[in-house]
């Protein structure tokens, strides 16, 4: 009876993996390796020997480099604080800050062009008070840094507050106790003691950003990234084998980089 129940629930969950990852998986990989001869390796290495695919993955790498950097420092001090002190209207500030996590990537867009467009706020504070409006990025790679920005550091902040709220403290205090002064206890015994829960929310800011569609769909109008490219090579060009190599590479870079950073927390 017990081999039917564990039947009963696994058979489902093996088939919907199957029918939704398994097999379109399976035809993007296939479809990445034809060519006009046959089976090639050639839409890979367009990636890299073609330019224009080559600055937009450089585009993509160094702007989600970028993002999950700026995105550590500001979730870092912001969970810390949080974890260590307690005020009236705590959580309600914890509220609004996870608030963008619900928010479709399109709506993160339009809010930057809101902010940031030609006829944007910031360029019209900047205008009214300097003559010259400044700040109009919405349409740049500015403009989509912050819109990363804008949803990956709540991910982080919930990521890492989860493990500094659960942080021994005493841990701390031995320190301080053998001479080591704050900073090098948060140095030295802090950071090193969560660096587990820095490096998934380090992993999961990078795969966003190196992933993320739907704001850049709205954003990337002056210049080019992997998912934006890969969209346009399928849905202008029909050029599904270079747009099917394209996923894969993603998926692979991604999922190198999470096996990498599980790597290192088994390691600590």
């Amino acid at each position: 009876m017990k081999n039917l129940v564990n039947t009963l629930f696994v058979l489902p969950t093996a088939i919907l993996f199957a029918l939704f990852f398994i097999f379109p998986v399976g035809v993007l990989a296939t479809k990445s390796f034809v060519g006009e001869t046959g089976f090639t390796f050639e839409n890979y290495t367009a990636i890299i020997t073609n330019a224009r695919y080559r600055t937009a993955l450089w585009n993509s790498l160094w702007l989600s480099v970028t993002v999950t950097l700026v995105t550590l420092i500001i979730a870092c001090i912001i969970a810390f604080f949080l974890a260590r002190n307690e005020f009236k209207g705590k959580n309600l500030y914890m509220t609004l800050i996870t608030f963008p996590v619900s928010l479709p990537g399109v709506v993160v867009g339009f809010m930057i062009i809101i902010l940031f467009g030609s006829t944007g706020v910031i360029p019209m504070i900047t205008r009214s008070w300097f003559g010259t409006g400044y700040g109009a990025w919405a349409y740049t790679i500015r403009g989509i840094f912050f819109a990363y920005l804008y949803f990956s550091v709540p991910k982080t902040i919930m990521t890492i507050y989860g493990s500094a709220v659960e942080f021994d403290i005493r841990l701390e205090e031995a320190a301080r106790t053998v001479g080591a002064n704050e900073q090098q206890a948060i140095f030295k015994v802090v950071i090193p003691t969560l660096m587990p829960a820095i490096l998934s929310a380090a992993s999961i800011a990078f795969c966003t950003s190196m992933s993320a569609f739907g704001t850049a769909f709205t954003l990337a109008n002056q210049f080019e990234i992997i998912p934006i490219l890969m969209y346009t090579e399928y849905t202008n060009n029909f050029n599904l084998t270079i747009a099917s190599a394209m996923a894969i590479f993603i998926g692979v870079v991604c999922v190198a980089l999470t096996m990498f950073a599980r790597t290192l927390l088994e390691k600590e």
